[in-house]
């Protein structure tokens, strides 16, 4: 064999694989792209979920399931592959909001739309909108629950309330938690510059050692907090205090600046010195 036969068959795919590529026609090329386009699809709308988290970590286990496996780790190949084959089996019940809200899209033809996302662009004017409406109502203890939605999306949320899509102002919101109206209860979600829907229903907290001053709008705020990475407005009805849930915790009676200084992070992701500001308020 020469040099140049040296270098061509150097360069062939191996037979299993030129076999492997030999097999697959046009109508194979076209089944993998459909199933590409549907798992692109589900991972679109999962993203916009709090489920998208639980689907990491499944990922994430099954990674390391076969890490396992390559390594021959019998003992916790064996614990992981049981773990994977439960939590196939849990898959129906835990992502059954997810499943009925997927097969809705399918029966509305909404599969394949896409989705909007806003940009930050009137940031500053959002802040002071959102800040005015909020002290506003506290003044004249008007009880409401804001949820400012961060970078996992609220869709399952916001399907338990109205949805309205409307642009975010002081008089909107205001109208929004006018008591005894049908919305006053619920929650309302922020996506951008736009309110996305209102009268949402909020998970309790199960945190027992909580204080008995916080009502229930209180403990909606903390319990959504400990699932997600939104940010939770909360004006009490009762004393018209303005508190903030976040990551599972409450920091109330604050005043207008401080609740922009936990806002404008949220718009404007460069405003460290204001992060660092809210790090000391909660040492305090």
């Amino acid at each position: 064999m020469d040099i140049n036969e040296l270098t061509v068959s150097s360069l062939a795919l191996p037979e299993h694989l030129q076999g492997l590529f030999s097999t697959i026609g046009l109508r194979d090329a076209l089944d993998i792209l459909l199933v590409a386009i549907i798992l692109y699809k589900t991972y679109e709308m999962l993203e916009d979920t709090r489920a998208i988290t639980l689907v990491k970590g499944l990922i994430i286990l099954m990674g390391l399931t076969l890490v396992s496996n390559w390594m021959e780790l019998h003992a916790i190949f064996w614990l992981l592959q049981k773990t994977v084959t439960l939590l196939f089996l849990a898959l129906p019940i835990v992502f059954q909001p997810e499943l009925r809200r997927t097969l809705e899209h399918v029966g509305q033809g909404k599969f394949f739309g896409r989705s909007v996302f806003l940009n930050d662009e009137e940031a500053r004017s959002l802040v002071n909108e959102l800040t005015r409406a909020v002290f506003l109502m506290a003044e004249k203890k008007i009880g409401a629950l804001i949820v400012v939605e961060r970078n996992m999306g609220l869709n399952d949320i916001c399907a338990s309330g109205i949805q309205i899509d409307g642009l975010v102002t002081a008089d909107f919101l205001m109208n929004v938690f006018i008591p005894n109206t049908p919305l006053h209860d619920g929650a309302a979600v922020i996506r951008g510059k736009r309110l996305v829907a209102a009268g949402c229903l909020l998970p309790l907290t199960e945190n027992r050692r909580l204080s008995s001053e916080l009502g229930t709008r209180h403990r909606a705020a903390i319990g959504l907090s400990e699932q997600c990475d939104a940010l939770i407005i909360v004006v009490s009805e009762e004393t018209g205090v303005v508190s903030v849930a976040e990551e599972g915790r409450i920091t109330r009676r604050l005043t207008a600046d401080q609740l922009k200084a936990y806002l404008e992070p949220i718009f404007s992701p460069e405003s460290v010195s204001i992060r660092e500001t809210i790090a000391n308020w909660r040492q305090k």
